[in-house]
């Protein structure tokens, strides 16, 4: 019963993606009502089928103040404040350091970390409103404090998020909310299967301790973990699940 989230309100950003979708059901199996947002809630329809009573969808562009609220009206009249935010909306733009241009800086910027920061204050801003504390889950990575080459921007965003996921904490704890950060390693989805079958692929997994790729199902118990009460004492974390990458010999 500590893992349980019965009577909570969950919102999930970037659920339509593998992250998002997982989160959601994960979420809502742990008795949560769960909020499925995307920039095209059509996208997400079947999950809300799929998973019925207390799951819903709304339209959600983390870059505009204006969705961000519009969305929390509707999340507020429906089903309440959130109590659990699990901020997982990211782009990534692939190009080596030189040739990554101002644009592609700025997009990933945009949603990476300007985005997570004003989906996580409105979010904050309705549970401090409705007194009753919550949890806050930013999805970094491990590229915040790792690199590779290639992905600078997100890079340079993950590692932004992991500090402001400690400056929330710090700033949120006298409102009973705990903000923790959630950094996955690589985890196989249906869009990297492709580069993990190549022998750059295959290369990258034996630098893994455990030589395999998570699964997203290796980030159910630490989500549910910093979303629940079983992390009480828990704010300002990063919670790494990565087979021991970040931790390799170099």
């Amino acid at each position: 019963m500590i893992f349980s989230l019965a009577g909570r309100v969950a919102l999930v950003t970037g659920a339509s993606g593998a992250f998002g979708r997982h989160f959601a059901r994960i979420l809502h199996g742990a008795g949560a009502r769960v909020v499925l947002a995307a920039r095209r809630p059509d996208a997400v329809a079947g999950l809300v089928a799929e998973l019925g009573e207390g799951a819903m969808a709304v339209a959600l562009d983390v870059t505009e103040p204006a969705s961000i609220a519009a969305a929390l009206d509707q999340v507020a009249a429906r089903l309440g404040p959130p109590g659990i935010l699990v901020n997982n909306a990211g782009i990534a733009a692939t190009r080596p350091f030189l040739d990554h241009s101002a644009a592609d800086w700025d997009q990933v910027m945009q949603v990476d970390l300007r985005g997570a920061f004003l989906v996580a204050q409105a979010v904050a801003r309705a549970m401090v409103t409705a007194g009753q504390g919550g949890s806050i889950v930013n999805i970094a990575s491990i590229l915040g404090s790792r690199v590779i080459p290639g992905v600078a921007g997100y890079s340079a965003a993950k590692a932004g998020l992991i500090q402001l996921t400690r400056q929330m904490a710090v700033e949120l704890a006298r409102h009973r909310i705990r903000v923790n950060a959630l950094a996955p390693g690589y985890i196989a989805t249906e869009i990297n299967a492709g580069f993990f079958e190549t022998e750059a692929g295959q290369a990258l997994v034996k630098r893994i301790p455990q030589r395999r790729l998570g699964t997203v199902e290796d980030l159910s118990g630490p989500l549910l973990l910093l979303a629940s009460e079983a992390g009480a004492h828990m704010t300002g974390s990063v919670l790494t699940v990565d087979g021991g990458h970040s931790i390799n010999s170099l």
